[in-house]
């Protein structure tokens, strides 16, 4: 009888492995044959698939053993929680896009800038609408248009405008209560959204103020912007503030996005002209799909990282990584080798994926338990793993951000990649707070 080949062990992690070298592979041939959003062609959770019928097929159980290992991660309590804040997260932004309210913020916002602070004024407006919406790929495609076109009235580059731009929306992307990268970092490593909030916040505002500072000595331009209509009402506005203050207040949420749902609708219906009842209901279902993709995905990793677990394969990449911290801490830097462990865990899974989210989930088992074993708190392992995702996803030439925002400039990616200050400040920022153990603020709800 033929004995039946099983990968146990680090063999357990050849799947992972599989899924990583598929989708990379092809992208990068996808971009050596010249094609745009490379990388963004062959879905991840398409190239996902033939992983998980290798690790279900040569799993450490029979096959229906496997199945049911697979389908154990699948319904991993955090795993579903997370996909049902993507769809209220998603079904919440569809609707201010819907009545306007992304236009009202980026036009009202850029009504008061001065023409002499128009560089550092499109990254606060980033800043702040990324924080609201919970997007940056979102906060760039509502910003670029009307940034850029002011750009060329000024005479500014469209790198260095873009370059602002991105810098804006990945602030956001790390910051806010509502994006994606925060939902999956606060649901693997289980800390407050709030408590995550304060220790990021504290770690992100020295780079922003000297991000303001880069961009106000850039240079402006020469050009002279025309005055233009009255901007939107500021009633489209209001959801926005609603949800990011009752998010820092601490309030569960699914009630903040709810809540920020049902005024979203509300003000839509109340104020804005043609939206009916019909177009708040669509545009839920919109919001729905627009998360789909990263909703089936955080599923399908949830189960194919179940499977190299139960495999041992978590195990062996735990210990080893434990080998490396335990040869090299000492007494004093532990806890800095350790942070430094699970960051770079973090960063060389978005440089593989090019996508923030599918980093942190992809790499969650390893962070999670490094943050456990270590006794670092839950929600600065939450505020590492969004801090240097994003820093790199803001920062790859073949990531979607780069590549929507030089689509958008008609500039190659890789002439705007000097430009995007945030996320280089942001990065030496947080290697600052882990030398220097800097912040040591940990909530009384801290559950690590």
């Amino acid at each position: 009888m033929v004995k039946k080949l099983m990968l146990r062990g680090p063999w357990s992690l050849l799947p992972i492995g599989a899924f990583l070298l598929l989708f990379i592979g092809s992208g990068t041939y996808l971009t050596l044959q010249g094609v745009e959003f490379a990388f963004y062609k062959v879905s991840a959770s398409v190239a996902i698939l033939p992983a998980i019928m290798m690790a279900v097929l040569l799993g450490k159980q029979s096959l229906q053993g496997n199945i049911g290992v697979f389908l154990e991660g699948v319904r991993e309590k955090n795993i579903v929680t997370m996909c049902m804040i993507y769809l209220l997260a998603g079904a919440y932004i569809e609707v201010l896009k819907g009545i306007g309210g992304v236009e009202a913020t980026t036009y009202l916002a850029l009504h008061f800038i001065p023409e002499e602070a128009t560089l550092p004024g499109v990254f606060l407006i980033g800043a702040f609408l990324s924080t609201a919406i919970g997007t940056s790929m979102g906060t760039i495609a509502a910003l670029s248009p009307i940034a850029l076109g002011i750009g060329k009235t000024l005479g500014i580059d469209p790198a260095l405008m873009a370059g602002a731009i991105i810098s804006g929306a990945m602030f956001g992307d790390n910051l806010s209560m509502i994006s994606d990268t925060t939902i999956a970092a606060t649901q693997v490593h289980p800390c407050s959204l709030k408590d995550k909030f304060k220790l990021n916040a504290l770690i992100a505002m020295g780079p922003m103020i000297l991000t303001l500072v880069l961009f106000a000595m850039a240079g402006q331009g020469e050009g002279h912007i025309p005055p233009e209509a009255a901007p939107p009402a500021l009633i489209f506005t209001l959801p926005y503030f609603v949800v990011l203050v009752l998010a820092l207040l601490g309030i569960n949420i699914f009630v903040v996005l709810s809540l920020g749902l049902m005024m979203g609708g509300i003000v839509g219906l109340v104020w804005a002209p043609d939206y009916s009842f019909l177009h708040f209901t669509k545009d839920i279902l919109g919001g729905y799909k627009e998360m789909s993709e990263i909703l089936i995905l955080s599923l399908l990793i949830g189960g194919l990282s179940e499977l190299a677990k139960e495999g041992g394969g978590i195990r062996y990449l735990i210990e080893k990584t434990d080998g490396f911290i335990r040869k090299w801490a000492t007494k004093a830097h532990g806890s800095r080798v350790v942070e430094g462990a699970i960051s770079f865990i973090v960063s060389f899974c978005d440089i593989c994926t090019a996508n923030n989210v599918v980093a942190i989930i992809l790499g969650g088992e390893a962070t999670l338990e490094l943050s456990q074993r270590y006794k670092i708190a839950f929600a600065r392992t939450a505020s590492l793993v969004t801090i240097f995702s994003c820093v790199f996803q803001g920062l790859l030439p073949y990531g979607a951000q780069v590549l929507l925002a030089g689509s958008l400039a008609g500039v190659s990616p890789l002439s705007i990649i000097p430009h995007v200050y945030y996320c280089y400040l942001l990065g030496i920022g947080a290697v600052l707070a882990i030398i220097f153990k800097w912040p040591t603020y940990v909530s009384r709800d801290e559950r690590g």
